[in-house]
This record gives C-alpha cells, structure tokens and sequence, in this order.
C-alpha cells in the first residue's frame, strides 16, 4: 500500500505542537531490579499508560487533527491488529468523526472489544494478517473514507516522533544521557519517528530496533540494504510484530539512520512480560515488553566481559503498550516458565 510523501514532509515540531493537551505525557520510570539485571540502568519509557494503551494515539491524533485543519471532515478507516484501531477508534470519537476499523479474523479479543468500546464499527470477516491492507484500501476507496495508516504516513510518523521528544525532555530533567533507546518494531513508524526525534534534539543516541526472532524482516532488510517482506504472517504472541515488511516510507527514514535492529525469542518475550507484571507492577502486552527482553539479552551477552558488576551505560527501554489479558501473559509463559521465575 502506497502513500503520497516522503521523509521530507515527516513536520515533527507541528505534530509536537499539535499534540499539547491531547495525549498523555507517560512517565520515564526508573527499576532498580531490571538494572541489576541488564549490567545497565533502565528506564522505562511507559507507553502503557498512554490514551488507547499505546502509543499509537499520538500517530492517530495527528493525523485526524491535521484533516480537520485542512478542512476533511470525511469518517476514517483504520487497518490494523488492534492498538492503532483503537486509537483511531478514541481519536475518532473525541473528533466526532466516524470511524472503521479492518482487523484480522483471529485479533486479540481485548483489542477488538476495545475497538467496539470506542464506537468504531469492525471489519474481519474474510480478513487475514495478509490481505489486511487491501481489504483496507478497497473499502477507503468504495466508501469514501480517509485511510489512516498505522504506520507508512508522515503524518503518522510525525505523531509517534513525539515518544522520542518526550524521553529528550524527561532524560534531560533528569541529568543523564542515554547510550541507547530499544524500540519496539512492527510497520516501523514508532522507530522511524523516534530515531528522527533523536537526530534532531539529542544526536549521538543509538536508536536500535527490537522485533521477534519469528518477524525480523527489519532486521534481514537493514542486512540486505533492501526492504525485504516476510513470505507468511509471523507465528508470534508480539501481535504489533505481525507485520510483513516494514513501510516504505518508515524504511527511507530508518534505512540510513539505524544501524542495528536486534531480536528477540518467544520465551525471551514471555520473561520480560512476566517480570515486567510481577515485580515492576507493570502491565505490558508482548510486543511492548520486547525492549526488557532486549536489554536482558545485552546483559547476557555481556557477562565475562570485563568486570560482571560494571554497566554499561543508560537504556531507554519504549514500553509500546499494554493492551492484554491476565490470561493472555499466563499462556504465553506456561508452567515451566513461571516456575523459573517465580
């Protein structure tokens, strides 16, 4: 799926701007614990505490808002898994605009009923991980609506650079420079708008990717020097990691400004779930909990390296939301899991 624009028209200080007052500011935390188990001091970017539980609201706001400001008062359409659903839903509904939301048979039941909750009417029957985006596009086309990407949109983009411009903020009220950020990716707008954002205001930071062992296909094209698309949905509970292939314009801005994109297994993912809800108090769904397993894994890579007490600097670990069940974060770390880390 194609749009119009290129890394050029990503106006970051428009969508800071815009964003005042209609999203959440979410806190910067700080865990001791995971400091001790990283061999670096861990803060927490909590996108969980975002409205819609994810970052995804940012994206979303923007670009309803910039519509509204040109004038486009037509209803949206949302392709998507389930978190830029419902923050179209929510953008939606606080806007007075109506709303529809494509969605995968299959789709986490939290993420759907939060969808239905905000007023969006679903679409699923006959959609899969694979023919979302066309089903998506032909209904836009059919019914007049305006498509709002979850992550191939400037504007889109714009709205999740100001994850990035907040940690900027927060890291410098705090007194400390962060050696890396760990973003979670999926499409790759998130790491597409933070890696701009620290370009800009605070250069120097390494900005590394985080997806699933199963979906590394940011990882393989970043290898290639080419986008590469994965041939089949990925097999992954990190369901925001569904995707094939990254944007085409997420890929021209995250081609030459990222240089490592790192992955992470099942049961890496289902460790840092667990330790992220049973000792930080936090709830995060699996692909947002993908930056601790990341971190977790430098740690390990780390050891007999030098000094084992020593750290290795501060990471900033996005948080990228937490729209899952109880149970849900149960089956995925099944009994031997939660024995070894209880």
């Amino acid at each position: 799926m194609s749009f119009e624009g290129t890394a050029a028209d990503i106006d970051l200080a428009s969508a800071r701007f815009r964003l005042v007052g209609r999203v959440h500011r979410t806190p910067l935390l700080h865990s001791e614990l995971l400091d001790a188990h990283s061999r670096s001091e861990v803060w927490l970017k909590a996108e969980t505490f975002q409205k819609g539980g994810s970052f995804k609201a940012r994206g979303a706001f923007n670009s309803l808002l910039a519509a509204l400001e040109s004038g486009d008062r037509r209803g949206v359409l949302a392709v998507s898994s389930g978190n830029h659903g419902q923050a179209v839903a929510l953008a939606a509904r606080e806007l007075q605009l109506s709303a529809t939301v494509v969605m995968p048979e299959g789709s986490s039941p939290v993420k759907l009923a939060a969808v239905g909750g905000y007023g969006a009417t679903i679409v699923t029957k006959g959609v899969t991980g694979e023919n979302r985006e066309d089903v998506a596009l032909e209904m836009a086309e059919r019914l007049g609506l305006r498509l709002v990407h979850p992550h191939n949109d400037p504007l889109v983009i714009a709205g999740q650079s100001t994850v990035g411009s907040e940690i900027v903020d927060q890291v410098r009220a705090l007194g400390i420079r962060p050696t890396t950020v760990l973003v979670p990716v999926g499409g790759g707008g998130l790491l597409a708008g933070v890696v701009l954002a620290f370009r800009e205001l605070l250069p120097g930071v390494e900005v590394v990717g985080v997806e699933p062992a199963s979906a590394n296909d940011a990882q393989q094209s970043l290898a290639a020097g080419r986008l590469v698309a994965l041939s089949q949905t990925p097999d992954t509970a990190a369901d925001g990691a569904r995707t094939l292939h990254l944007g085409s314009l997420c890929w021209e801005v995250i081609r030459p400004r990222v240089t490592s994109v790192m992955t992470v297994t099942e049961q890496e993912i289902a460790e840092a779930c667990w330790w992220l809800w049973s000792r930080c108090k936090l709830v995060v769904e699996p692909t947002g909990a993908m930056t601790v397993a990341a971190a977790r894994q430098l740690r390990r890579a780390g050891e007999g390296d030098g000094d084992a007490s020593s750290k290795q600097g501060s990471l900033v670990c996005i948080l990228s939301g937490g729209n899952c069940a109880p149970r849900q974060i149960c089956d995925l770390l099944g009994p031997n899991i939660r024995e070894t880390l209880s």
